[in-house]
């Protein structure tokens, strides 16, 4: 081997750490941004975001639908991650929804947006309402749909089969699914899931292989051994919801976040 053959062995290698620093220091910009709401910042600790879209496999140049984003907290660093190179869908609310909350929750959102045309230009808002049949984003043009904390209330509107026919109709083959979900004991029925918030982690997988996605990996980046997840309200007993209010309100700060699955799965090839 030449020695000229060798340097350009090395320089070719530095290059690649150096784009993958890079890739991860967008993350950490994206994070870090002053963009970002403080008290969702507060709540990185939980939702340990970096580590959570990596593991999804996000990149920058990916076109990504994040599923009823709500006030916008993985938006805020979706958004500017993907500003450059890529392409975010945000499918939210419906705009004729007869849902007071929906509404307002959707209207806020789009005030978020135009308020920072720097870091939301590449989110094109669509509409997530599977019962309708509605496009969450193009057929097929989709490299990843990522969803956070949802999964329970598609149940509770029995609408979880459709929910996870429109990803898979949005994805391009090949492309990933990445759920993160309150987690339930194995074994919980599906009533108290739909009650407490806290699904099972097979439950969800049998959902996503039921419309079709091959299972690829699950993550415990957001798991909480301190959760139980057998509270008086469910998971609404816990940070951020606190539904008990006073009562107990020190040992449920102590406790944190829920304890979270977060699974990955795929769209076969063909």
């Amino acid at each position: 081997m030449t020695s000229n053959f060798k340097k350009s062995l090395v320089t070719l290698a530095g290059a690649l750490v150096l784009a993958g620093t890079a890739q991860a220091a967008d993350f950490s910009a994206a994070i870090k941004g002053d963009h970002r709401n403080k008290d969702y910042v507060a709540r990185d600790q939980y939702r340990n975001p970096a580590e959570t879209l990596k593991f999804m496999g996000i990149e920058p140049d990916m076109t990504v639908v994040e599923i009823t984003p709500g006030g916008g907290w993985y938006t805020e660093i979706l958004g500017p991650y993907l500003s450059k190179e890529g392409t975010l869908y945000a499918a939210h609310f419906p705009e004729n929804s007869e849902s007071d909350y929906y509404k307002r929750s959707l209207k806020n959102f789009k005030a978020k947006l135009a308020a920072n045309d720097k870091a939301y230009k590449k989110v094109i808002v669509t509409e997530f309402a599977p019962q309708t049949g509605r496009e969450i984003a193009p057929a097929g043009s989709a490299d990843a749909v990522v969803t956070f904390r949802n999964v329970h209330n598609w149940m509770y509107r029995d609408y979880a089969d459709e929910a996870f026919a429109s990803f898979f109709a949005a994805l391009k083959p090949g492309g990933v699914l990445g759920i993160v979900e309150h987690r339930a004991k194995p074994g919980t029925s599906l009533e108290d899931m739909v009650k407490s918030g806290y699904v099972t982690q097979e439950y969800v997988i049998d959902l996503a292989k039921k419309a079709g996605f091959e299972f690829e990996e699950a993550s415990e980046v957001n798991a909480n051994p301190k959760d139980t997840a057998d509270h008086p309200k469910g998971v609404w007993t816990l940070p951020p919801v606190l539904r008990l209010g006073e009562e107990d309100r020190e040992k449920y700060l102590a406790i944190g976040e829920s304890d979270r699955m977060t699974l990955r799965f795929r769209k076969p090839k063909s």
